[in-house]
């Protein structure tokens, strides 16, 4: 008799997983069946925001299309969080568990591209989408609409909130937004990026610290009477010989690059002023901090030898990516449940025809989905990275794009805005999508990312690397600090 009671309720337990996982199912089908209904509004929606191809704290139209389209499906929308009038944090439900979703928006600086497969810009020296964030907005606003529509519908429970981050490229909106607490009550937060593969990421961005030195010394007439003049680009060029002589002298993984801003006038004046702006990267924020103390002090010794006084300030800076593998695990599996992305001849054609113009090997598009074991590292900073000490991250990778496609680059804009880029971004939105549906249904999930957040994090106090007060939106049309 016991033993029959005890096969029953091993079939009743079995039945009920059974049910359950089926449950489960019917919601990850209805949050892609809800982002295709929406489909035709999320593509007009991307094709909006690279035509307006705006660059960082600039983003005014495209962060209001987005935002007022959140709007328009029931979120309710706060807009200009952070002191900057172009980022808004778009939430509905209420209640546990709070998950959230990235959407980014800004363009770079002089990529202009028609949506051609050889280079022909729309504008010569205009801005344009050379990361994809024209579909990084809207895809993470599609995956978002997704649960929402099953929370007002009642068929789950707790709070789906969208914010709209400007600024990546630049600034690190970010940054501003983690530093005034907007998402310490979250219980885990996703976000994506377009690429050249798709796969739940596993390694981590690099950390890296943006700042400028400056060099301030006498004018004098260079020919008359040089001697009475202290030459600013004197103490520059010694600062920059200094730096790339520590280049031997440094991790592998270091990178340091600079651009000369301003390094004086007319060449019979000697320079009273002189600017560099520069980055220093690392895997590691420890080991950014470990080199800019000895950028600090070449900065100081270039400045005794020239006769100069320096200047350093640091403009911004980004952690590296905390990558969280309980959550990664959890995006691969619905990765895995979807259809892959299918391109036709056209598309492959269209890809090819980039990769021959780019002089990259003519392996077209690749939609299979890579493994969690493996992943390469490469180089690049995100302010994604900064949220990831806030909170429990998962974060996303996909085909928008063909193989080895250069990176910021006109490539980009050109797939950004066709049928290659639209279909990425929506397979984007589906697969955060399901996956959050397993985050706000099973609690133990959720603790499973929040004790590895925790253990990952501990002693660590969240400090951001951007200077003391507001965000520096711009008050001009002058350019905005390019990309990362």
């Amino acid at each position: 008799m016991k033993t029959l009671c005890f096969h029953i309720q091993c079939l009743m337990l079995a039945f009920s997983c059974s049910a359950l996982a089926a449950d489960s199912d019917a919601k990850k089908d209805a949050v892609v069946a809800t982002v295709g209904k929406h489909a035709a509004e999320l593509i007009k929606l991307s094709e909006q925001v690279w035509g307006f191809a705006e660059t960082a704290l600039r983003e005014t139209q495209s962060s209001r299309v987005l935002a007022d389209y959140a709007e328009k499906v029931g979120f309710k929308v706060t807009r200009g969080v952070s002191n900057m009038p172009t980022a808004f944090v778009a939430t509905f439900g209420q209640g546990k568990p709070i998950i959230g979703i990235l959407g980014e928006f800004d363009a770079l600086p002089g990529l202009s591209q028609k949506a051609e497969p050889a280079k022909s810009p729309l504008s010569v020296g205009a801005p344009g989408h050379g990361c994809g964030h024209n579909l990084f907005g809207p895809g993470s606003l599609g995956a978002a609409i997704g649960i929402k529509e099953l929370i007002e519908a009642g068929k789950l429970k707790g709070t789906i909130r969208y914010y709209g981050t400007p600024a990546e490229e630049a600034v690190g909106g970010k940054i501003y937004m983690a530093r005034d607490g907007l998402f310490d009550d979250l219980d885990v937060c996703l976000a994506w990026h377009p690429a050249d593969e798709t796969l739940a990421d596993t390694v981590s961005s690099q950390a890296m610290v943006d700042f400028q030195v400056e060099f301030f010394g006498k004018s004098s007439h260079a020919a008359f009477d040089p001697w009475n003049g202290r030459s600013a680009l004197d103490g520059l060029e010694l600062f920059t010989h200094g730096v790339n002589m520590l280049r031997e002298h440094v991790r592998p993984s270091v990178r340091m690059h600079y651009v000369i801003q301003d390094g004086g006038l007319v060449p019979n004046v000697i320079p009273e002023y002189a600017k560099l702006w520069c980055w220093a990267r690392d895997w590691q924020r420890t080991g950014v901090d470990e080199v800019f103390e000895r950028i600090k002090k070449i900065a100081d010794g270039a400045a005794l030898m020239s006769g100069t006084q320096s200047k350093v300030t640091v403009l911004g800076g980004d952690y590296e990516l905390l990558i969280n593998m309980t959550g990664a695990k959890l995006l691969d599996a619905n990765l895995r449940r979807l259809e892959p992305i299918e391109y036709t001849k056209e598309e492959q054609d269209f890809a090819r025809a980039i990769q021959k113009e780019t002089g990259v090997p003519l392996h077209g598009l690749n939609s299979s989905i890579k493994a969690l074991e493996g992943q390469v590292a490469e180089g690049g900073s995100t302010d994604v990275g900064d949220v990831s000490w806030v909170v429990p991250m998962i974060h996303l990778s996909v085909t928008t794009a063909p193989e080895d496609t250069p990176w910021h680059s006109w490539p980009v804009v050109a797939c950004g805005g066709m049928s290659i880029g639209h279909k990425g971004m929506l397979f984007a939105a589906k697969a955060l999508g399901t996956t959050m549906v397993d985050l706000f249904e099973d609690a133990k999930a959720i603790e499973a990312m929040q004790a590895e957040f925790r253990e990952k994090t501990a002693g660590h106090k969240y400090k951001p690397y951007i200077p003391d007060g507001p965000p520096p939106v711009p008050k001009s049309d002058e350019q905005s600090r390019s990309a990362k």
